[in-house]
């Protein structure tokens, strides 16, 4: 989660809402690594969990991500659990919860939707407090 936690502080320099994300293979290493780059790139898919899976698959040569595991500082959105498991990563470990738009178990569990043909495992709340404050803190410094 540090390594989330590193990549989600480089989003601070766009003016991006600080989440990070890095996927690991099987073996532990990381492959991939992303941070939101909304502002950044003016693209509204440009979420860090999104950006990661991509930059996975281009690693590894295949979009089917399973023996990976994603791990994020925010709960994934409706949109990166739709793309966590298009790509078939397995294991998603996150660090503060979402509840106003969070789909793994806050608001939405689509992750583990027994009625979809693919889940995941979810593993919430690693190191919630640091990635909590990154974004306390961030949106804190825009409110008058």
């Amino acid at each position: 989660m540090a390594e989330a936690i590193d990549e989600a502080r480089l989003a601070l320099e766009t003016g991006d809402v600080p989440v990070g994300a890095i996927v690991t293979d099987a073996a532990g290493t990381v492959i991939a690594q992303a941070h939101n780059e909304r502002e950044a790139q003016d693209d509204p898919t440009a979420h860090a969990e999104v950006l990661a899976i991509r930059r996975a698959a281009e690693a590894t040569g295949d979009w089917h991500l399973t023996g990976c595991t994603l791990i994020v500082t925010l709960e994934p959105c409706v949109m990166c659990a739709g793309a966590i498991l298009a790509a078939r990563v397995p294991v998603v470990v996150f660090g503060a919860w979402d509840d106003k738009a969070g789909a793994a178990g806050s608001v939405f569990d689509l992750l583990r939707d027994r009625r979809l043909n693919h889940r995941a495992e979810v593993i919430g709340g690693v190191a919630e407090a640091e990635c909590a404050a990154l974004l306390t803190d961030f949106f804190e410094a825009r409110r008058p």
